[in-house]
């Protein structure tokens, strides 16, 4: 008995990966949500968009846009960013909360912001001397790697 469940656990498993793994699909910039195409024209409107793709889970849809200069971005499914990487170029400011703007001006002078990242509440923020500083969502440093 425990065999046969074993099995079937097991092909389970392989069948779940297996549909998960081939639900991405390339979009058009047209196809992405309006949230998601406003996010690019008001921050990255004079960069091309080198793909576009959605990518769905098995309980989960978001996006991922890739720019020409190599700026690599992820929305939700609802448009909202979550995840703005520009790793030779400075993260739009506008788009960083001004309280870790401040806390970054403050206590690293000079360094740019390359990296920012949004998830349940905290924010992940990566300098170019490549510190990484995690805040909460009170925009409270919680901890700092480097």
């Amino acid at each position: 008995m425990k065999k046969i469940l074993f099995a079937l656990v097991a092909i389970f498993t392989l069948g779940v990966s297996n549909v998960s793994a081939d639900n991405d699909k390339l979009v058009s910039k047209s196809e992405l949500p309006a949230k998601t195409q406003q996010f690019l024209d008001q921050y990255f409107a004079n960069v091309k968009i080198t793909y576009a793709k959605l990518e769905r889970d098995l309980f989960d849809r978001s996006y991922e846009v890739v720019l020409a200069d190599g700026t690599k971005l992820e929305f939700t499914s609802q448009g909202e960013w979550k995840d703005v990487d520009c790793r030779y170029e400075e993260v739009p400011a506008a788009i960083v909360p001004q309280p870790i703007r401040e806390f970054v001006a403050s206590t690293h002078p000079g360094e740019k912001i390359l990296k920012i990242e949004k998830d349940r509440g905290y924010y992940e923020v990566k300098l170019s001397n490549r510190y990484e500083l995690t805040f909460n969502k009170d925009y409270k440093i919680v901890d700092i790697d480097n």
